[in-house]
């Protein structure tokens, strides 16, 4: 998820992420300086789906309906060792990526009314975002910095529900893979 409320994002947003505890050490200082989504409460993540439903359609038959999606999906392990850029962004890449992209698939094939990233992209890249809206200089800086903290491993497990009260993003559910 990108932005902070000042950049874009709205009461009644939601997305669809998966948290990367084992992340936070090595990338949280550069995060809270260099992307809006951690300052705006979002922890180190995986998207997999941004924008989902607002708020105001999320119910139990919805919740129950992520749920059994998500639970079709078995845990796995992730591996983050090197960087990836989009244009003034700095990502780790996840390894390996498509487990995540059948994650994106499965939700967006249950609601094609919301693709990814409001469909601004034809290709799902899994990444961890580190920094965005930055110059080279400042990429280069952090990728240098985070360089001997790699790699970063973890247990994806489940899929949370954020939600943005206006102010920030706060979890109001997760959804575990089975």
């Amino acid at each position: 998820m990108a932005g902070d409320d000042s950049s874009g994002f709205q009461a009644g947003q939601s997305g669809l992420i998966v948290r990367v505890p084992e992340a936070e050490p090595v990338v949280r200082a550069w995060r809270e300086r260099l992307d809006p989504s951690a300052r705006a409460g979002v922890p180190a993540h995986v998207t997999v789906l941004f924008p989902f439903l607002d708020e105001s359609s999320v119910d139990d038959g919805v919740c129950a309906a992520v749920a059994e999606v998500i639970g079709r999906h078995r845990p796995f392990e992730v591996r983050f060792e090197r960087c990836g850029r989009f244009p003034g962004s700095l990502y780790l890449v996840p390894e390996p990526g498509i487990p995540f992209v059948r994650l994106t698939e499965a939700i967006e094939d249950r609601w094609p009314r919301h693709p990814p990233f409001g469909g601004r992209f034809d290709e799902i890249v899994p990444h961890l975002t580190v920094a965005q809206g930055q110059d080279d200089a400042v990429l280069e800086e952090v990728e240098a910095g985070l360089r001997d903290r790699l790699p970063v491993t973890g247990r994806v497990s489940s899929v949370d529900l954020m939600v943005h009260d206006g102010t920030g993003w706060r979890q109001r559910a997760s959804f575990a893979l089975r």
